[in-house]
């Protein structure tokens, strides 16, 4: 059981070990620190050296952390702007080491990032001096998108603009000039209003340019349990920065570019779930494979998130259910 959770895990991997020495399939760059993980205290001595906290959240196994390891801070600008401008700290997202926040209590590493609502890794959150999370980078970023949410912190752009924004404004290279279309996706008028009992929404935003939305139509949209899991929802595309009129899922008139600054949509591609009451239950903001990507849309289309708040927890549950099938687990390709 414990090797069939190290193999499935998704997106980080630190281990619950003390050091971070200690990292299981692949360890931390040096330019992680240890601390006694009180927070104020930490966030303290950085500004003194003209730093930020960069809170790092991960988990065993993970090849989303993997990639983020052997890409980015295999890159000595990234690395070297990390050192000089943050005091980056590792968590682990189901570990017991202890953690004290600025409001002054103490949690477990897992109540940790409850507290903060962390439901992916890597999942990096980026502080100001007084502990207020100005930005959160969920999932694997490529080197240049991830270098410029840095900047974002190093150059204080809080004041001026919401994080979204700036991500926005980042260009996407190496990749389509045009959006990819699909059999299954939403035509005009975009109603996206929900009814009892009907079918769950996932909007999808893209835009052009986007080298991980050309491998999400190409890889993802592709697979055949994939589209099964698919074709349990009302699918609708949007580009970030569209003009289409649309009705949202709670009934009020918008356009694409409106809505996506109001959900604060930061990377592409990203899906937001929406219930068949027009709540949103679920978003993924992070480049993800295949298994994952269908994953993702069998846990809301199946209702599990009512039952399992983590998506972590339903994904070793449903590997448990394939290793017990024969089925093997191809979490990369």
């Amino acid at each position: 059981m414990r090797a069939l959770l190290i193999a499935l895990t998704l997106f980080f991997a630190v281990s619950p070990a003390s050091t971070l020495a200690q990292m299981g399939d692949e360890a931390l760059p040096p330019v992680f620190v240890e601390t006694l993980l009180e927070l104020p205290d930490d966030a303290a001595q950085a500004a003194r050296s003209g730093k930020r906290l960069l809170l790092y959240f991960g988990q065993v196994g993970c090849p989303y952390c993997k990639e983020l390891m052997q890409t980015s801070f295999t890159q000595k600008s990234i690395v070297d702007k990390t050192a000089k401008h943050f005091l980056p700290i590792a968590f682990n997202l189901f570990g017991d080491r202890e953690v004290t926040w600025f409001d002054g209590k103490v949690r477990s590493e897992k109540e940790f990032a409850r507290f903060l609502k962390v439901q992916f890794t890597p999942t990096l959150l980026l502080l100001d001096e007084k502990g207020n999370i100005i930005a959160r980078i969920n999932g694997y970023y490529p080197p240049h998108r991830f270098s410029a949410a840095l900047d974002y912190s190093i150059q204080r752009l809080e004041a001026r603009l919401p994080f979204a924004e700036h991500m926005k404004a980042v260009p996407q290279t190496g990749a389509s000039a045009t959006l990819h279309d699909e059999p299954f996706l939403m035509k005009p008028p975009f109603n996206l209003v929900r009814k009892p009992g009907g079918k769950p929404l996932a909007v999808l935003f893209e835009t052009r340019h986007c080298a991980p939305c050309d491998e999400l139509h190409k890889e993802g949209f592709k697979r055949e349990k994939t589209l099964a899991a698919i074709s349990r929802f009302d699918v609708v595309r949007f580009s970030l920065s569209g003009r289409e009129a649309l009705t949202t899922p709670d009934g009020r008139s918008t356009n694409a570019e409106a809505w996506g600054r109001e959900l604060k949509v930061s990377y592409t591609p990203s899906v937001v779930f929406f219930d068949d009451s027009g709540r949103e239950v679920f978003r993924l903001e992070a480049y993800l494979r295949p298994f994952h990507l269908a994953s993702s849309f069998e846990y809301v289309g199946s209702g599990a998130y009512r039952k399992e708040p983590e998506f972590q927890r339903f994904l070793q549950n449903k590997a448990e259910h394939m290793k017990a099938g024969g089925e093997k687990l191809e979490l990369w390709k």
